[in-house]
C-alpha cells in the first residue's frame, strides 16, 4: 500500500448448498408473487444479529469553506447547515462482496436483518431528517424518460449506449441520467447492477468539454475491481465521444499512474488512496473537476474511507457537482450529503417484489468467451427436448450465434429489434406453435414474450443489469413460471453473478451432469 504523506494545506478545512435442492420442484408454485422467505449471504459471513435503533445526537456541523478556484459548475455548495440533528439508525452491515478472480462461495446462510435495502425504513430515516433539520433537503424531480432518445443526449453518446448493449433504459436509468446531465446534484439509492454506473457515466460524458483535455471528473469507488470496471463502461459509453479516462488504483505503477495524468485526461476513476496520493503529488489537478461522484457510497464508508474521502474533497474546487450512489444510507452517507450537496435531486427506485422461486438456477464456468459456443452446441440435444430461449446482450451477437449455430446444423431461430415487425410476428407465431423450439434473442424482447410452453432459458450472455435477469427467467406468465435457467459465466462475469444472487437473495449452483433430466 503507498504511504499517504501529510496533505498541502487544503483550500478549505472539516473536521471530521443447497437450500431444499435449490428450488423445491413444486407444482404449486406457478405463480411468482411473494419475496422467498431465504435470505442470504456468502458462505463464510457470520449471521449478524438484528441491531436496536441508536439514538445519534449531533453536534453543530461545521460550515465548509472553500477558496477561490478558475472551476465552474451549476450548483453552489455554500449552504449553512449549522444544526443540530437527532437520527435513529440501525447499525446492520451488509457482508462485502468477493474479489473478482475468485470463485463464488455458494450462498447458504441467512443474511442479517437489515443488510436488504428497505424503502420504508428509509423513508422513516428521512422524514425524521427533515423534520429536524427544519429544511427542505431534496430537490423534487419527476420526469421519466422512457427511451434513450428522448433524454436529449449526444448523437456520438446514443451510439455509444447503444453500441453498448443497453437497448431500453432501466427504471433508475430512466429517472436519473436527465437530472445529472443538468448539472445537478443528485442521490441515487438502488441495488448494485441496476443501471447506476451507466447513469453517472451518461451524465458525465454529456458534460464533458472534450477540447479541454483536463480533468474534469472524479469517481471514487471502494475497491480497485469496481473502479477498474467503471472505467471500461465510460470508455465503452464515450467510445464515439473520444474520451480519455484513467483509473487510479492501488497495487499499480504510481510513475505510470502519473505519465497518464500528466498527458491529460478527461475523467479519473478511482479508489481513494491512490487518488489522494495523486493530489498530493499534484500529478492530479483538480482546478477543472466540475463533477464528483461517489459510487457504493456505503460500502466506501463501511470501509473507512470516510476521512479519506474528506481530505480529497477539501481538495475539489468549491462549485461541484455531486453524485452519491448507494445501496442503503447510513449515518455516514446521509453526514456526507448534508456537508457535500446542495438541494440534491433523490432518486429512489424500489425493486419489484418478484420471486424466482420454483425455477431452478444453474451456472457453467466456461471461462473464456470464446468457449461459450462449443458449451452451447454440447447443451443442443438437451435444448431440443423442449422449448428453449437462448439470451445474449447486443443485437449484432443475436445474428452471430444463429449464423455459428446454422453452420453447425443446428436449427435455430431469432429475433431483435432491427428486425422490421413483420417477420418478428411471423418468428414468434412459429415458436409459440412449437414448429421452432431455440429462439435467440435479446433483452429487448424478454419482457414481451409470452409463450408457456419454454421450460428452459440459457443466459449466454448474464444480463448487464440484474433486474433483466427477472425479465429473462422469471416474471410471472412469462419465462421460467418453473423450469431451469442456465447462465455461462466467464472470469469477468463473476461479480455479475454474485451481484444477482444477491439482488434476487437466490443461490446459482454449478450444472449437474444430468441436466436433461432436470426438465
Amino acid at each position: 500500500m503507498v504511504e499517504i504523506q501529510p496533505a498541502p494545506t487544503p483550500k478549505h478545512t472539516i473536521t471530521s448448498t443447497t437450500i431444499d435442492s435449490l428450488f423445491n420442484n413444486n407444482d404449486n408454485s406457478n405463480t411468482l408473487n411473494s419475496i422467498p422467505s431465504h435470505k442470504l449471504t456468502p458462505a463464510g459471513h457470520k449471521e449478524t444479529p438484528r441491531s436496536t435503533p441508536l439514538v445519534i445526537v449531533e453536534p453543530d456541523t461545521p460550515k465548509i469553506v472553500k477558496g477561490p478556484t478558475v472551476a465552474t459548475s451549476k450548483s453552489s455548495h455554500s449552504q449553512d447547515l449549522d444544526r443540530s440533528v437527532v437520527k435513529h439508525y440501525s447499525t446492520a452491515q451488509d457482508p462485502s462482496a468477493p474479489p473478482l478472480g475468485i470463485s463464488l462461495p455458494v450462498m447458504a446462510s441467512v443474511a442479517p436483518e437489515g443488510s436488504q435495502f428497505d424503502a420504508r425504513q428509509f423513508d422513516a430515516k428521512m422524514n425524521e431528517l427533515l423534520g429536524s433539520d427544519g429544511q427542505d433537503f431534496f430537490t423534487s424531480y419527476d420526469e421519466v424518460f422512457e427511451s434513450f432518445d428522448a433524454m436529449g443526449l449526444q448523437e456520438n453518446l446514443l451510439r455509444g449506449i447503444y453500441a453498448y448493449g443497453f437497448e431500453k433504459p432501466s427504471a433508475i436509468q430512466q429517472r436519473g441520467i436527465v437530472p445529472f446531465c443538468k448539472g445537478l446534484d443528485v442521490i441515487q439509492q438502488a441495488q448494485s447492477g441496476t443501471g447506476k454506473t451507466a447513469t453517472f457515466c451518461s451524465g458525465i460524458l454529456q458534460q464533458l468539454d472534450y477540447g479541454l483535455v483536463e480533468c474534469q471528473a472524479l469517481v471514487l469507488a471502494p475497491t480497485r475491481e469496481l473502479a477498474q470496471q467503471i472505467e471500461k463502461v465510460m470508455r465503452a459509453l464515450g467510445d464515439y465521444l473520444g474520451v480519455k479516462v484513467h483509473a487510479c488504483v492501488g497495487g499499480t505503477s504510481v510513475r505510470e499512474d502519473q505519465r497518464i495524468l500528466s498527458a491529460g485526461v478527461h475523467v479519473v476513476v478511482g479508489t481513494p488512496g491512490r487518488v489522494f496520493d495523486m493530489l498530493r503529488r499534484q500529478s492530479l489537478r483538480p482546478d477543472y473537476i466540475k463533477m464528483f461522484v461517489l459510487d457504493e457510497a456505503d460500502e466506501m464508508l463501511s470501509r473507512g474511507f470516510k476521512d479519506q474521502i474528506y481530505d480529497i474533497f477539501q481538495l475539489l474546487p468549491p462549485k461541484i457537482q455531486v453524485g452519491v450512489f448507494s445501496a442503503t444510507m447510513p449515518p455516514e452517507a446521509l453526514e456526507i450529503t448534508r456537508k457535500f450537496m446542495n438541494k440534491p435531486v433523490r432518486i429512489l427506485v424500489k425493486r419489484d417484489e418478484l420471486t424466482l422461486e420454483g425455477i431452478k438456477q444453474f451456472h457453467v464456468n466456461v471461462e473464456k468467451e470464446e468457449w461459450k459456443l462449443e458449451t452451447l452446441c454440447d447443451l443442443y440435444e438437451t435444448l431440443a427436448i423442449t422449448q428453449s430461449v437462448i439470451f445474449v446482450n447486443t443485437r449484432r451477437k443475436v445474428d452471430w450465434l444463429t449464423d455459428k449455430m446454422r453452420s453447425r446444423d443446428h436449427t435455430v431461430s431469432a429475433t431483435h429489434g432491427d428486425m422490421d415487425q413483420n417477420t418478428r410476428d411471423i418468428i414468434m407465431r412459429e415458436f409459440r406453435s412449437g414448429s421452432s423450439r431455440v429462439l435467440i434473442t435479446t433483452d429487448l424482447l424478454a419482457r414481451g414474450i409470452d409463450v408457456q410452453q419454454v421450460s428452459l432459458v440459457i443466459n449466454f450472455d448474464l444480463p448487464t443489469q440484474p433486474e433483466n435477469y427477472l425479465h429473462r427467467i422469471g416474471r410471472s406468465g412469462r419465462f421460467g413460471r418453473k423450469g431451469v435457467a442456465i447462465n455461462f459465466v466467464t472470469k469477468d462475469d463473476e461479480r455479475m453473478l454474485y451481484d444477482i444472487q444477491k439482488f434476487y437473495n437466490v443461490v446459482i449452483e454449478e450444472l449437474p451432469a444430468n441436466v436433461a433430466d432436470l426438465l
